[in-house]
């Protein structure tokens, strides 16, 4: 039935449809957000060779969600993203403050000794620190196997389609021969 009123809100238009039909799926995505997500899943992963291990909480609403094929599929896919991309923080804002403030620092630093012009270097500055967060917040990441998806759109769109809201808690990232950080 949402495929019908996504056609005619877009006259018919499929990727009109299509783009309707993810919008409407984020804004539900957002307002289970505030749900409390107490049951789900440890899951693991170790890398070919075993020379990386993950383990991963992915927390959904309900025991029902966290058997489904879907819901272990997707912390499979985490759980591998993590092993493929090391990520250091969940989200964003779990960057401490002065970390980010260093980092921008350092950056601006950088373009500076590079030649980037006044006028430009903020931009600069922002652009580096926007790919950092990129690199290592994992909800931030390009999904692996779809870069156009980051890690967040990813768990957006599966709470839109299972339903209950969706959380990664926590993860661990283990590679022989790193040091043991607590």
């Amino acid at each position: 039935m949402e495929c019908k009123v996504a056609l005619e809100a877009s006259s018919g238009d499929k990727e009109r449809a299509k783009a309707w039909l993810r919008e409407k799926g984020l804004a539900k995505a957002i307002k289970k957000a505030s749900r409390a997500t107490s049951e789900g899943l440890v899951g693991s992963y170790i890398h070919i060779g075993g020379k990386i291990g993950v383990l991963v909480e992915v927390n959904c609403e309900t025991d029902f969600v966290a058997r489904t094929d879907e819901f272990q599929s997707l912390v499979k896919d985490i759980a591998m993203q993590i092993a493929a991309t090391d990520p250091m923080y969940l989200r964003g804002e779990d960057v401490p403050e002065d970390g980010v403030a260093r980092q921008r620092e350092a950056f601006r630093q950088e373009a500076l000794s590079s030649g980037v012009p006044a006028d430009r270097l903020d931009r600069v500055v922002d652009e580096k620190v926007a790919k950092f967060f990129a690199e290592r917040c994992l909800y931030e990441q390009p999904f692996i196997k779809d870069p156009g998806t980051n890690i967040g759109q990813l768990v957006a769109g599966k709470i839109a389609k299972i339903g209950e809201n969706i959380k990664v808690n926590r993860f661990a990232r283990f590679k022989i021969g790193e040091p043991q950080t607590v």
